[in-house]
């Protein structure tokens, strides 16, 4: 039964926004990334033959040269891959693992009551390159040389920087303009790229031919991992060449629940993917048309049900290796129903906390990170993310490779009771969540928003705008975003009215005007009529390219 809210001002409430622009249509493939040249090598592999996995891993390579503050083979990555001649949905943690020597008395000793986000302390070993290779090796058609050599060449030639990944360039790297290898690496002329600049970087085209060349090995073994480990043990982290051997990429059951007539899938822990399932049972039980879309109804229920969802991601969210965790009671329709009644559509909540009782650990989830969709003419479909965590990783150049490594340990929990806490060859708490949406048995929509935390909040809102709203998968990533964060209180998009945010705060909410939220990209499978619609995000550098 849908629980009905009250109505606000007819003066409150806005009209569905319209796209600034067209969502692009073809039959024969497609490709969504946030920067163009990244797209036009995915749709290249596709044109030569290669099938959507190999555009995949094409287009990540390429993505990490271009978009370096974002991602890299120094970072991890996750996919969810739809092969449509066995109808077959399979998904890819090709997160890292912690040191062996990592642990909570480490910290300790050092007197430190937080991992650093930044340093070496916060390097786990890098799981990007092990996942694109697995993937390749189990669905892909062409060769690893085949789908790295376009970034080779614009890592040797030189690619024109985006405007957006430049101002990016620009905010992220100014923490690290004192450190020698940093400078040597992603500085030009002593200073970062501006927009349209040409950056060349040759030491990650030669990291990528010694991968396409060697394979894993040539990556986890050998020349490049010693230079890693030597980079980080000389700066007092206990990373060890057996620590990067025993990398290793897992195939994993995705997770999902209804909603509507749609069946959602996310990954299951070490990702927040759950948080998203458990938003929309939760608000499956509203009557959210009748709020109307973006009113100050809409978003304090969607905001509740985020703090709730998120209160269980606080105390369950950890490495299922190596803790039992509750996944299966937090996505179900049962739990989302005890859930709902915890929330007062009138009134936010004072506090809030897990509907399961265990330990809480409350961690900054913001962080810098490339999604992207890919889908072929077969209807084969990747959903694939991958990150350095925040901007520029740890900031930790491994000298004479372009690796930046990235920062995703600071993600685990010094608490000794917490199923987070950092321990040997365990996998963090990760923010990056790849997802489809299935109808009538087959994917409807591959897609997914970048962000940190607004990431689970970024999928709901799109499916939602979807959904509940009609709209077409341009408009459902253009439109207005909110996002909640315990510290910062709801944060509201330019295009939601002053109105609105009046009337949250009379709800009991901090609210806040925002800058741009994320990055969403997607392809929507109209298997009826044969065609492909896909939607990019204008708050990134990215372009749909379509065949």
């Amino acid at each position: 039964m849908l629980i009905a809210t009250s109505c606000i001002a007819a003066a409150d409430v806005r009209p569905i926004p319209t796209a600034g622009r067209s969502a692009v249509a073809a039959r024969n493939g497609m490709v969504a990334a946030s920067q163009p040249l990244a797209s036009q090598v995915g749709l290249r592999i596709l044109q030569e033959g290669g099938n959507a996995v190999d555009a995949a891993i094409a287009t990540a390579a390429t993505l990490a040269l271009v978009a370096p503050m974002m991602t890299g083979p120094g970072g991890d990555m996750f996919a969810l891959v739809y092969m449509a001649e066995t109808g077959q949905l399979a998904g890819l943690n090709g997160s890292g693992f912690s040191p062996a020597a990592a642990n909570v008395d480490f910290f300790k000793r050092r007197k430190l009551d937080h991992i650093p986000a930044k340093g070496p302390f916060s390097v786990t070993v890098p799981g990007a390159v092990d996942g694109w290779i697995t993937l390749l090796e189990r669905f892909g058609t062409m060769s690893l040389e085949q789908v790295l050599e376009p970034a080779i060449q614009y890592g040797e030639q030189g690619f024109p920087v985006s405007e957006i990944f430049a101002e990016n360039w620009a905010s992220n790297s100014s923490s690290y303009k004192d450190d020698p290898e940093f400078v040597k690496a992603y500085y030009t002329d002593g200073n970062p790229p501006k927009h349209g600049d040409v950056f060349v970087n040759k030491p990650l085209a030669w990291t990528y031919r010694q991968i396409a060349r060697g394979g894993r090995d040539a990556f986890y073994k050998g020349e490049i991992a010693r230079r890693i480990v030597q980079r980080l043990n000389g700066l007092d982290w206990p990373m060890t060449e057996a620590d990067l051997a025993y990398q290793h990429s897992d195939w994993v059951e995705p997770i999902s629940t209804t909603y509507k007539g749609h069946r959602i899938y996310e990954l299951p822990p070490n990702g927040q993917g759950m948080a998203a399932l458990e938003m929309l049972n939760i608000l499956e039980g509203f009557d959210l048309q009748a709020a109307g879309h973006n009113t100050a109804d809409y978003l304090h229920l969607f905001v509740e049900a985020k703090r709730l969802a998120f209160a269980d991601l606080g105390a369950w969210l950890a490495d299922p290796a190596r803790a039992r965790l509750p996944v299966q009671t937090l996505i179900s329709k049962d739990y989302a129903r005890r859930q709902r009644e915890r929330i007062d559509p009138a009134h936010a909540a004072e506090s809030v906390d897990s509907g399961v009782k265990g330990p809480v650990h409350w961690l900054d989830g913001s962080g810098d990170t490339v999604y992207f969709s890919v889908v072929d003419k077969d209807r084969n479909a990747v959903s694939f993310i991958n990150s350095l965590f925040q901007g520029f990783g740890s900031g930790v150049v491994v000298p004479g490779t372009g690796l930046l490594l990235q920062d995703r340990g600071a993600l685990f929990s010094l608490d000794p009771q917490h199923p987070n806490r950092i321990e040997g060859r365990k996998r963090p708490y990760h923010t990056i969540i790849p997802a489809m949406a299935f109808k009538g048995g087959k994917p409807w929509l591959s897609f997914g928003v970048m962000g940190g935390d607004l990431q689970p909040q970024g999928h709901v809102q799109v499916l939602l705008n979807m959904i509940e709203f009609g709209m077409n998968v341009q408009e459902a990533g253009e439109a207005p975003r909110a996002s909640h964060s315990d510290g910062g209180g709801v944060g509201l998009e330019k295009g939601i009215s002053p109105q609105v945010a009046a009337e949250l705060m009379r709800k009991g909410h901090s609210v806040k005007t925002s800058g741009p939220m994320g990055g969403y990209q997607a392809v929507h499978i109209d298997w009826e009529r044969g065609v492909l619609f896909g939607g990019t995000d204008p708050r990134k550098d990215g372009t749909v390219a379509a065949w």
